[in-house]
């Protein structure tokens, strides 16, 4: 593997790290500011509209400028967001500091984009599944410490730890990963209209299955994660420092789907049947996370997390990678920061989905995320009839599937 992936995956490693530092603690934090379940979902919905709003600007302005500069001023953003949330002492500068963080963190496209250059089409899912290991081993060591930090220390010593963590980032960005787009168009126009970006995405029938699948299970996926801290805080009675073990979980199982398998099984089934069977596994891990009987919470709680792992694994990576390559070579940033984008409307609308149905019932959530993955399936299984016309009509664009 080229050694620049090496550097980029260090840089999403820590960056995540510093994520995972924050976010398991964040709705327990909220509510001890004076928050309702559905503000909690407001204060997570905004860096997701921040992300949404940024996520292909980042992108294009990537392809227009190079990936390594964009990486580099985001990073900076968000050391900065965490300055503000170590000193977060009303709901309004809590929501401030998540603004910024959404900001910030809207890079991610710009690193897919960057290893859609560097790296051959037979190896972009397994390269792209290496963003999720990536996550997956920020979320095995960032909860912990982060529980582990605000229940000793508070908050402000888990967001100058953040900081700290992202100020090493940047450093490391600055100093070793080059520039990887040396096909730049300096006549692309870059635009700040996502609406108007997200209402065209969907007019292009090459893109829209993906894009509306990834909304979805993204809704869904973020319905338990901002619910499931509460759920197991206020039904099963854990603590902060156990939150963040379960989380740690989590990202330890996604960390060897995604590093380890994701490439195998994509060389074997292809990625539109992988998205199938990830469909499969999320609503079967959703409908199981609240059903864990209140007593035996060990081990029983592990199953359902295991098979939403592995679900992460079969659909971000095989996304990602069908898009990349239905993109031609000036539109990678675009298009991947697009799909971000769609990803981040449905961080919107999971949290205040979520925050609402939990109030009503703590298993509300989970029902509600395993249905709507129904939905995701029928559009999986849409994109794979089109792909078979699209192989009828043209034979080479079998590469695609």
């Amino acid at each position: 593997m080229d050694r620049k992936l090496y550097i980029l995956y260090l840089t999403v490693f820590i960056d995540l790290l510093g994520f995972g530092l924050v976010i398991p603690i964040l709705p327990i934090y909220a509510t001890e500011l004076g928050a309702s379940s559905f503000v909690v979902g407001l204060i997570m919905a905004v860096y997701a509209l921040m992300n949404f709003a940024f996520s292909p600007f980042w992108g294009s302005l990537s392809d227009k400028h190079g990936r390594r500069p964009v990486i580099a001023g985001t990073v900076f953003i968000t050391a900065m967001a965490f300055l503000l949330l170590a000193n977060a002492r009303t709901i309004v500068v809590l929501l401030l500091a998540r603004a910024m963080a959404g900001i910030g963190s809207a890079n991610i496209a710009t690193s897919q984009a960057y290893i859609t250059d560097v790296t051959p089409r037979e190896l972009r899912a397994k390269a792209l599944g290496m963003i999720g290991a990536a996550f997956g081993l920020g979320f095995i060591f960032g909860p912990p410490v982060g529980g582990f930090l605000k229940q000793h220390y508070g908050m402000d010593a888990v967001g100058y730890a953040a900081m700290s963590l992202s100020l090493i980032n940047l450093l490391l960005v600055l100093l070793f990963l080059p520039e990887s787009h040396h096909e730049r168009d300096s006549t692309h126009k870059v635009q700040m209209k996502p609406v108007t970006l997200a209402i065209k995405a969907l007019g292009n029938p090459r893109f829209r299955d993906l894009f509306l699948t990834s909304f979805i299970y993204i809704t869904a996926f973020s319905m338990m994660t901002i619910t499931v801290a509460l759920l197991w805080e206020q039904r099963y009675g854990l603590d902060e420092a156990h939150i963040g073990y379960m989380f740690a979980f989590i990202g330890f199982s996604s960390a060897i789907v995604q590093g380890g398998l994701v490439g195998v099984l994509a060389r074997k089934f292809g990625e539109a049947k992988l998205m199938v069977y990830g469909c499969i596994l999320v609503g079967l891990g959703l409908l199981g996370t609240p059903l864990v009987p209140v007593g035996h919470f060990f081990p029983w709680a592990l199953i359902p997390m295991v098979l939403l792992a592995g679900a992460n694994g079969c659909m971000m990576p095989s996304i990602s990678s069908l898009l990349s390559s239905l993109a031609d070579g000036k539109e990678q940033g675009q298009v991947l920061g697009m799909n971000q984008s769609f990803g981040s409307l449905a961080r919107i609308a999971g949290p205040l989905l979520g925050g609402a149905l939990y109030g009503l019932h703590f298993t509300a959530p989970y029902i509600g995320g395993a249905i709507l993955m129904v939905g995701a399936l029928l559009l999986v299984l849409a994109f794979q009839r089109a792909g078979r016309e699209r192989m009828a009509a043209d034979p080479s664009s079998t590469a695609v599937l």
